[in-house]
């Protein structure tokens, strides 16, 4: 097993400690804001217009400047309807998945001091994943929509729940025992998915199960998207609002503590925070894997170790990788579709190879 001690890129050095004034955060977020955001629209437009069914750029764009109020729209009542309750639920509920893995990919990085920490990092994307299981096992998931996300979050909450228990044992908590305890109830609910799925003799049950382990947004509807957007953004809210004390706690506790954070309600709340919007994201998405690596890494090595910047942007940027993703699992095999966690696999495994080779003078086996 490799166990990761420090790491080069989740501190950075003193520019994520200090910081430049608040003026100049907010110019900062405030620019990468408008080019994520731009580049965001963009892909909102040609995310409405392609698929099975492709739609004219200038029907798509009508469409959804008339659903915000402006103009008529120029599309046929079947294009509309398409844009409307098809592709564009989809189109938010990725933007909010890959938001919520992108922010929480920066916390965990940003808490364990290694650019290689992901949200699944202490099993809560394991946990959602046998919450989900069960719910398609039992045939809980065909008594309503919702009871498939319901079943995957209370996993993840419970997964979270106990790793919490394990890293507090004996009255003080420990970051190392979090994350060893987190691999630990991974690989044992992992184990509990395994069997799940080898023990059932229904195959198209067992289709169903693999279907939504390989992660995808096939079935967002705006009822998804309404459950799932209070969550996620409330939850990125509040790690924004506490990024300054996540800078000064890269010191070190004594010092954060000497400069009036209170550290363990700070680690804490980013801890259930990012556990929380990932339990949310993996609950209507299944399990996407290396947004939450990639995307902190990369708005770190453009913006630097400022979370400040880094939590926000990353938010943003997580948002337009995974619609990109998604967009483009939709197509390449167009009519039929590849799961964009796979996608995301293909193209995270290489550049975690990339990581671990970059940074193998910081590992210890």
């Amino acid at each position: 097993m490799l166990v990761f001690v420090g790491g080069d890129g989740a501190g950075g050095g003193s520019s994520g400690v200090s910081g430049p004034p608040s003026g100049s955060v907010l110019k900062r977020v405030g620019g990468g804001a408008l080019v994520l955001g731009a580049a965001t629209i963009v892909m909102v437009i040609v995310a409405s217009a392609v698929g099975p069914f492709n739609i004219p750029i200038s029907h798509t764009v009508s469409t959804l400047l008339d659903l915000i109020g402006i103009g008529d729209s120029a599309a046929k009542p079947t294009e509309r309807a398409i844009i409307q309750s098809i592709r564009l639920p989809r189109i938010f509920l990725a933007f909010l998945v890959g938001s919520a893995l992108g922010i929480s990919g920066g916390i965990m990085q940003g808490l364990f001091r290694n650019s290689m920490a992901d949200p699944g990092i202490i099993g809560v994307s394991s946990g959602g994943a046998t919450g989900a299981v069960a719910a398609i096992a039992s045939g809980a998931s065909t008594v309503s929509t919702l009871f498939l996300p319901l079943f995957a979050f209370i996993g993840s909450g419970v997964a979270m729940a106990a790793v919490f228990l394990i890293a507090s044992t004996g009255g003080r908590f420990s970051m190392m025992t979090l994350l060893l305890g987190g691999i630990a109830v991974g690989s044992f609910l992992g184990a509990i998915t395994t069997a799940t799925i080898v023990l059932t003799d229904n195959l198209s049950v067992q289709r169903q199960i693999i279907f939504w382990i390989a992660g995808g947004m096939d079935t967002a509807r705006w009822e998804s998207v309404r459950i799932a957007a209070p969550i996620i953004v409330t939850g990125a809210l509040i790690a924004v609002f506490v990024a300054r004390d996540l800078n000064l706690l890269l010191v070190g506790e004594d010092e954060a503590r000497a400069l009036g954070v209170r550290v363990t309600l700070v680690r804490n709340t980013l801890l259930v925070t990012a556990s929380l919007i990932t339990g949310a994201a993996v609950a209507f998405s299944g399990i996407i894997a290396f947004v939450g690596l990639i995307v902190p890494h990369v708005v770190r090595l453009v913006v630097g170790a400022d979370h400040r910047v880094l939590l926000p942007l990353s938010a943003l940027a997580g948002g337009l990788f995974l619609l990109i993703a998604d967009t483009a699992a939709r197509v390449v095999l167009s009519p039929a579709e590849l799961r964009v966690g796979i996608l995301t696999a293909l193209i995270g495994a290489p550049f975690f190879i990339y990581l671990l080779v970059r940074n193998r003078t910081r590992l210890s086996i």
